[in-house]
């Protein structure tokens, strides 16, 4: 079982995902290479991600909001995603929020699945009227693969295995043998093979 190197040692996004990390973990790496450190779990693996493509998402600059807002006001629904250089920057996170009435708006997994395709298949027909009709579940264009939240998932199985009845705390259990995976290239996913051959460790 390989252990996850330091950061500092990964050359690429693909080896990057190989691992799980934290949103703590994320934020502490953000911010080490000066890239934008806010957001959930999935924007900032978008931010590293594009770090590994040779593009800086750079911090929210709060002394350039008023030049930001101005920028915002040109966007409309029927503006471009490609046409428009969308991100998940504040430029867009204060268009969806005067969108949508919601003040500390946070883009939902979907609409990131949904903005990475656009760009990937080159789809200019695609706006940001459609993106909001994804934040309202009213369109799909991509789902997002709910990878991220593999330790709920990793839980839930252990749990339904009959084998961990035997755990007076199967939480704690859980996270014991979660630990044997994290750090590791090994699938991000719960069998009663991991637990028969961890079981003096659990």
């Amino acid at each position: 079982m390989e252990d996850r190197p330091d950061f500092s040692q990964i050359k690429s996004f693909e080896e990057f995902s190989k691992y799980y990390w934290y949103r703590e973990e994320l934020q502490k790496i953000c911010k080490g290479l000066g890239l934008d450190s806010s957001g959930m779990k999935v924007e900032l693996n978008h931010v590293i991600e594009e770090y590994f493509k040779g593009n800086k998402i750079a911090p929210k600059n709060k002394t350039a909001s008023k030049t930001k807002n101005r920028a915002a006001a040109k966007l409309s629904l029927s503006t471009g995603l490609i046409e428009c250089g969308f991100t998940f920057g504040p430029r867009f996170r204060d268009f969806f929020s005067a969108q949508t009435g919601v003040a500390k708006f946070k883009f939902n997994v979907d609409m990131v699945a949904t903005a990475k395709k656009v760009k990937q298949d080159g789809d200019t027909s695609f706006t940001l009227g459609d993106l909001l009709d994804v934040y309202y579940g009213k369109k799909t264009y991509a789902k997002y693969d709910k990878i991220c939240l593999q330790w709920n998932k990793f839980v839930q199985d252990f749990c339904a295995d009959p084998a961990s009845a035997a755990f007076p705390n199967k939480l704690k259990a859980a996270a014991a043998l979660w630990k044997q995976v994290r750090d590791s290239t090994r699938p991000k996913i719960y069998t009663h093979q991991l637990l028969e051959e961890n079981k003096n460790g659990v």
